[in-house]
């Protein structure tokens, strides 16, 4: 297991793999893609894995499941409103997290097989933005997701969750991805619990709504040593709409 480089250049490509940041620009060093991707030759890569939530094209094998999947009180399936066609899974109990394994352990297993170096599990925050999930079992659950990407030789990343991290530095997780942590005023906490290994992400929009600029991101002191500037809907290189810019 080893951690991601704290220097060189890095991408971050959940909206499809490009093998350079630009037509003209560098091969990335360190690069994150979703789990149904392949690795790039020669980088660290990062496999992105939705830990605490479904994903879109995995709904209805969820549903299958739907003992492992958050209800309210009329026992209709939970979403989550910015992402509407994601469910929420429960991890309240050892049988419910015993269940999640058995379905998130063979994509982790696929990374490692796949050339990845780490695994980053997404939504660890469920349990703060909806009342039914036990924060208990959300972090039993976030053990066992280290347990079982250190059992492959791969490192573990936190994703997102500023108010965790001590926690889940000392659960085992291994370094962080962050979104917006410079327009939220967080990236001190990310660094304070994994130095150096922290991998940063801005978004244009949530800068303005901050009234911050990416270059006044750059010259903050807590900044992660590998920070970049990236459309939100993170498209490839050559498409519309891209945006890259790293300090």
């Amino acid at each position: 297991m080893t951690l991601p480089p704290t220097g060189g250049v890095f991408d971050y490509q959940l909206g499809g793999p490009s093998e350079r940041v630009a037509e003209k620009g560098p091969v990335p060093t360190v690069v994150e893609r979703d789990s149904s991707a392949t690795a790039l030759p020669g980088a660290y890569n990062i496999c992105y894995v939705n830990g605490f939530q479904t994903q879109p094209d995995e709904t209805e094998a969820w549903k299958q499941h739907s003992d492992l999947l958050a209800q309210d009180a009329d026992g209709a399936l939970l979403v989550d409103p910015e992402w509407p066609d994601e469910h929420i899974l429960d991890p309240s109990t050892p049988w419910q997290r015993e269940g999640i394994l058995a379905l998130v352990e063979p994509v982790i297993a696929s990374c490692a097989e796949r050339g990845f170096d780490a695994v980053e599990i997404d939504n660890l925050d469920t349990f703060e933005r909806f009342a039914s999930i036990d924060r208990s079992g959300a972090f039993a659950l976030a053990a066992d997701y280290v347990r079982v990407a250190h059992r492959h030789a791969l490192a573990i990343g936190q994703k997102n969750a500023a108010g965790a991290t001590q926690r889940a530095r000392s659960i085992g997780f291994d370094f962080a991805v962050t979104e917006e942590c410079g327009a939220f005023d967080e990236c001190g906490e990310y660094r304070e619990a994994y130095g150096e290994h922290v991998l940063q992400i801005e978004y244009p929009g949530s800068l303005q709504r901050s009234g911050k600029t990416f270059d006044e991101v750059c010259a903050t002191p807590d900044r992660a040593p590998l920070t970049i500037l990236r459309d939100v809907e993170l498209v490839p290189v050559g498409q519309a709409g891209r945006r890259y810019e790293q300090c």
